[in-house]
């Protein structure tokens, strides 16, 4: 079977049994950390692949990810159908496709805003503001302060993006002159 279809019927699965319990919310906090943990620690993506790693040790790496002191029963649950089934190699494909799921769900957008400098809070809730009004749904938001772009800022929401940073400008001036 395919990697994508397996992680989804998973997370499908998840989602279903994480909603008859009340329990979504909690799970899809628990699922990002889960994905992100794999991002920001590789060496776990190793660990967990390597079949001399007993079951019940890659059970609590896991829940370790997700939160060992307030996990979900449900996630608990999860982890260890997992590991039954000898599908751990996926489990980081579980996690994102269930964190698709669960915005697809509950209309849930990702907003991002980049700016040179930290922004004042009043100026980021005017930005939050502005993606709220413009979308239909619950926005999750972001910020990120990257000097790269020397000024101004970039907006990404959906499938949205406004570059008004001066990185951008500076390379459209630098094409025209190169014409």
């Amino acid at each position: 079977m395919d990697i994508g279809v397996i992680s989804v019927r998973y997370a499908r699965a998840l989602l279903k049994s994480a909603s008859e319990a009340g329990q979504e919310d909690k799970v899809y906090e628990q699922m990002k950390l889960l994905a992100n943990s794999f991002i920001e620690v590789p060496q776990l993506r190793q660990t967990i692949d390597n079949p001399m790693l007993a079951k019940e040790k890659k059970e609590m790496l896991l829940n370790t990810a997700v939160d060992n002191k307030d996990t979900s029963p449900i996630t608990k649950a999860f982890i260890a159908l997992v590991l039954k089934e000898d599908r751990e190699n996926l489990i980081q494909f579980m996690a994102n496709s269930y964190v698709t799921l669960y915005r697809k769900q509950k209309n849930v957008i990702r907003g991002k805003l980049t700016t040179a400098v930290a922004v004042a809070p009043d100026t980021e809730q005017r930005m939050r503001q502005l993606v709220n009004g413009r979308t239909q749904g619950k926005v999750e938001f972001e910020t990120e302060v990257n000097p790269d772009i020397i000024g101004g800022f970039i907006l990404e929401y959906d499938t949205y993006r406004m570059d008004a940073s001066v990185k951008s400008k500076l390379n459209t001036i630098l094409n025209t002159l190169k014409k």
